[in-house]
């Protein structure tokens, strides 16, 4: 599922301590794939690298968009989330691999507001709150791993809590727009396929589209 929203952006490359990275930029704005073209699974993008890049930017802050599968029967497909939380027991990178120094994880509340806001302006169904539970991917989840996960979150994916962590290490304020694309393996009757998530997630990105230009402010 590709957005040809930021097509007509111009494209530069970032040297970085952990390889060159692809962005597109329009005036003050930068735009990041972060699976890459050809686009990477989720357990090889280079998280690193762009977020590395971005702050070398000087970016103010950073809204993602993610993809991910409800794990409450009430959280439905074609739904969106702006979570406030998130658990990522696996594979939690980081950019100080020679230093001690730690942080305390947390999502921007004050960018959360202005996004949450945002979508109402657009006429978008409000936001839920919710907890961000990252797996590694690029498999979905067993009904067994669902079956535990769904006591400690509210929706699944393989690439949010890592950005997050990588932006508060590096001091950028970061928040994210989730689309509810699936309902998780075993969470409702009928059996999972990925056709349904993909059209789903078709669904869903004209009101992505339509809340990025609010924030780009792209005419």
């Amino acid at each position: 599922m590709q957005s040809t929203l930021f097509a007509e952006w111009k494209d530069i490359t970032r040297e970085t301590p952990y390889g060159a990275v692809a962005v597109k930029t329009e005036g003050r704005h930068f735009f990041v794939q972060r699976h890459g073209i050809p686009p990477l699974p989720p357990h090889r993008i280079n998280y690193r690298g762009y977020i590395w890049a971005l702050n070398a930017l000087k970016v103010k802050e950073i809204i993602a968009v993610n993809s991910v599968g409800s794990l409450k029967p009430g959280l439905k497909p074609g739904s969106f989330v702006i979570p406030h939380d998130f658990l990522s027991f696996w594979d939690v990178p980081t950019f100080w691999d020679d230093e001690m120094k730690f942080t305390v994880p947390e999502m921007d509340e004050e960018l959360r507001g202005r996004l949450s806001k945002a979508c109402e302006d657009i006429g978008m169904e409000r936001p839920a709150s919710g907890i961000y539970v990252q797996t590694r991917g690029p498999r979905l989840e067993t009904r067994a791993e669902v079956g535990v996960l769904k006591k400690m979150g509210d929706v699944v994916g393989m690439t949010m809590a890592s950005e997050a962590t990588l932006c508060i290490e590096a001091g950028i304020p970061y928040a994210s727009i989730c689309s509810v694309d699936n309902y998780c393996n075993g969470i409702v009757g009928r059996r999972l396929t990925m056709e349904e998530i993909g059209r789903t997630g078709l669904k869903s990105l004209g009101a992505i589209e339509t809340l990025l230009k609010k924030l780009c402010e792209i005419k």
